[in-house]
């Protein structure tokens, strides 16, 4: 081999060179060598092959967004046209994102607009087959398409994926699920809300809220066979939901001495009758139990639980002060005067500051 420089490299050198050594230490060096420079070249050809089918998929994005962002722009404001563009196979994940994306912000007469459009395109076929057979993602994608179109031949598809033990996966199907059928939906997830704990209340209360009516006479027929552990999650539903429950299922579980089951009664309790139970909290062990009973007492109280709930007003703990305070500042009854009269004859300094405090919060009538 000649050099550059105009030397000579023998050819027995050059096979020396890509020659394994036979130290056996040595050889082993080697090998690994050329394996880390394989492993290298390979994984180079991997990211520029990640990169490029990106690139590759983000330019096929682009030209299906630039194609019907105006057709759905279009059909939001009422001029959808009267002949749609074929929607090619490769746009058509594209355009479920971008249409999901858009339904997501509209009401009335806009949504249905798009609704319109997905249909006369056939999407919904698409969809169903993504939920099916689809990665998560898609599956996501199809749950909220489907809903929003009231799809009911997807039904049993999305009752499947509601047990799924992927919780965002399962909550987006509850959501499709009350979307298509309130009340049947309200029949099918009820229970299922009051077993699971992994679902957010937050999250259970928005699926909710369009099926409240059905959910309520759900949920008042399910009470009495309710396991008692479950009870409190099903009675911070009704709170969520502002859900009326029977005065007798509160009555049990206000005098059940259960911490969890009382707190949740008292959270909800809006029925007079109740009043003498929830008079027997006030002295409640428990500062928590204190803290709702007096908020409750202020819902459904009368006239003579003012002297009750200023008696509240001397509590060693600092919030059952203040809700105590709250309670008797938002009593329908009490003027600002005799409010003002109250305060003045408090002779616990700790009572005084906190009444006062919660009268300077109230804005003046």
């Amino acid at each position: 081999m000649i050099l550059p420089t105009g030397g000579i490299i023998p050819d027995h050198a050059l096979a020396v060179a890509f020659t394994a050594p036979t130290d056996p230490v040595l050889a082993a060096a080697y090998w690994t060598g050329i394996g880390a420079l394989l492993l290298t070249l390979l994984l180079g050809a991997q990211i520029i092959r990640l990169r490029m089918a990106l690139r590759r998929r983000e330019r096929r994005e682009a030209r299906a967004l630039a194609r019907w962002r105006p057709v759905l722009n279009a059909a939001i404001v009422g001029e959808t046209p009267d002949t749609l563009p074929s929607l090619r196979k490769s746009e058509r994940p594209h355009f479920i994102k971008l249409w999901v994306h858009l339904q997501a912000s509209l009401r009335g007469e806009a949504g249905v607009a798009l609704n319109d459009v997905a249909r006369r395109l056939g999407v919904q076929n698409d969809a169903r087959a993504m939920l099916a057979r689809g990665p998560r993602t898609e599956r996501l994608l199809a749950t909220l398409l489907l809903g929003h179109l009231g799809d009911r031949a997807s039904w049993d598809t999305l009752r499947t994926l509601a047990e799924s033990p992927d919780v965002t996966l399962s909550l987006s199907a509850l959501w499709a699920l009350v979307r298509i059928d309130p009340h049947a939906a309200a029949d099918y997830l009820t229970p299922l809300f009051v077993a699971r704990d992994d679902w957010a209340m937050s999250h259970v209360a928005g699926i909710l809220k369009e099926a409240s009516a059905p959910v309520a006479g759900v949920l008042a027929n399910l009470l009495p066979a309710l396991p008692q552990e479950r009870l409190p999650r099903a009675l911070r539903i009704a709170e969520a939901l502002r859900i009326d429950l029977p005065a007798d299922v509160l009555s049990a579980a206000l005098a059940s001495g259960d911490l969890e089951r009382v707190t949740a009664a008292l959270r909800i309790v809006a029925t007079p009758g109740l009043r003498d139970q929830v008079r027997g909290l006030l002295a409640h062990a428990d500062w928590q139990v204190r803290v709702l009973a007096a908020k409750a007492l202020g819902r459904i109280g009368d006239a003579s639980d003012v002297d009750r709930l200023t008696a509240l007003l001397a509590d060693r703990e600092w919030w059952v002060r203040y809700r105590a305070a709250q309670a008797i500042v938002e009593l329908p009854w009490l003027s600002r005067a005799q409010l003002d009269a109250l305060q003045a004859g408090l002779t616990d300094r700790f009572a005084a500051d906190i009444l006062g405090q919660v009268m300077a919060e109230r804005p003046a009538s």
